[in-house]
Parts: structure tokens; C-alpha cells; sequence
């Protein structure tokens, strides 16, 4: 089965509004049994992706001291076609819309977004920083790498999460085997050059973060 690349995850939605603009206003368009027909094919095809998707929200209103980390969190919708991520990307908030705390994710169906889960137990994260207010943008382009596979190391993605807090915002690629140093570099790269982030990206181990906390030191960078 055909599945969709990043180009054509954008391209779908730009088809739709380009068909909503050739009609202008007050026009009336005359339905032959052919457009009938063309019109009821297009809405019935999807574009499906190569993998099923998944995204979390973990809510800070739910958290407390006490209570154990991933408490709060939630599964909100999974997408497994082009049409369907954009109907749930449109109806989430965008990450300058959440409340300071929050976390929104999206991984690969089935993965869960914890240090725990066996798909990401050794594997790490790449990290990058923004101003307040400044990452919707490239939160979408690191979806649409993701979902669209673009990325040369596709199968060592996990997913990645927008954490929202007081002073801006974080994006956190999230990987599988720490240890394949080729690998993680060249995801790194590719993020970095889709995004046209031009800071310098640290990438640290899950193991690292969890022992030493604030403390963990990069092992990669680029």
C-alpha cells in the first residue's frame, strides 16, 4: 500500500484550499454526474501514512507533588492518514495557546511517552529551545519530518513532545538506541536542517537524565 511523504502530507492540505479558491463568491457551479463522481472518489480516498500516530497531553492541573510522574497523562486522539492529522492538528492547541506546564506529545502508535517504555528505554533525546510563544512553527515541520518520514534514520524515531513552560518553550525529539552514535547525529542534523534552527542541538541519553537529572551532560551535538 502507497504511503504518503512529507511533501504530499503538505500538499493535501494545500489542495483543499486551492479547490475552495478556484470558486469565487456568488459563483454558482453547475454538478454533472462526472463531478459527482470525482467529488465522492476524493472524499472516500485518504492518504495513509506510514505509520499510525498517537497524540498525549499530559495536564498540569491534574499534577500535584504527590502524585507519580505520567499520572496526568492522556491519550488524546490517534491519526493514521494525512486527513486525519490534519483534522486533529487543527483542533489542539497550538503550543503558544497552552498553559504554562503543559506537554503535548505525539508518538508512534503504541509507544508510550516515557522514559519507561520499552521502545524508548535506551534511547534519548534531542532538545531544542524557544522564546515564549515562538514554536508553532517549527512544532509543525517536526511533525510533518516525523509523520512524513523524512528523516534517513525513520525506524529510530519514537516521537517527540512540546513542553510549554515560563520562560519559552522546548521541543524534544524523542529516539531509540542511545548508544547508535551515526544514527542519532544524522537525525540531529536533518531536524536541525528542516527546522533552519541555527543554535547548536545537544542530545542526551534517557539513562543520564534519569541518574542525573538537570545534571545530564550532552553526549551529542550538532
Amino acid at each position: 500500500e502507497k504511503t504518503t511523504t512529507f511533501d504530499e502530507v503538505e500538499k493535501v492540505k494545500l489542495n483543499a484550499n486551492e479547490a475552495d479558491d478556484e470558486v469565487e463568491e456568488g459563483e454558482i457551479v453547475e454538478e454533472t454526474d462526472d463531478t459527482t463522481s470525482y467529488l465522492s472518489k476524493e472524499i472516500a480516498t485518504k492518504h495513509p501514512l506510514e505509520h499510525s500516530w498517537t497524540f498525549w497531553f499530559d495536564n498540569p492541573v491534574a499534577k500535584s507533588r504527590q502524585a507519580a510522574w505520567g499520572s496526568s497523562l492522556r491519550n488524546v486522539y490517534t491519526f493514521s492518514t494525512v486527513e486525519d492529522f490534519w483534522g486533529a492538528y487543527n483542533n489542539i492547541h497550538h503550543p503558544s495557546k497552552l498553559v504554562v506546564g503543559a506537554d503535548l506529545h505525539c508518538f508512534k502508535h503504541k509507544i508510550e511517552p516515557k522514559w519507561e517504555d520499552p521502545v524508548c528505554a535506551n534511547g534519548g533525546t534531542w532538545k531544542m529551545s524557544f522564546s515564549k510563544g515562538k514554536s508553532d512553527t517549527s512544532w509543525l515541520y517536526t511533525l510533518l519530518a516525523m509523520i512524513g518520514h523524512q528523516f534517513d534514520h525513520e525506524d529510530e524515531i519514537c516521537g517527540a513532545v512540546v513542553s510549554v513552560r515560563g520562560k519559552g518553550e522546548k521541543i524534544s525529539l524523542w529516539t531509540k538506541n542511545a548508544a547508535n552514535e551515526t544514527a542519532q547525529v544524522s537525525i540531529g542534523k536533518q531536524w536541525k536542517q528542516f527546522l533552519d534552527y541555527s543554535d547548536s542541538v545537544g542530545f542526551i541519553f534517557h539513562d543520564d537524565a534519569k541518574r542525573l537529572d538537570r545534571n545530564a551532560k550532552n553526549r551529542y551535538t550538532v
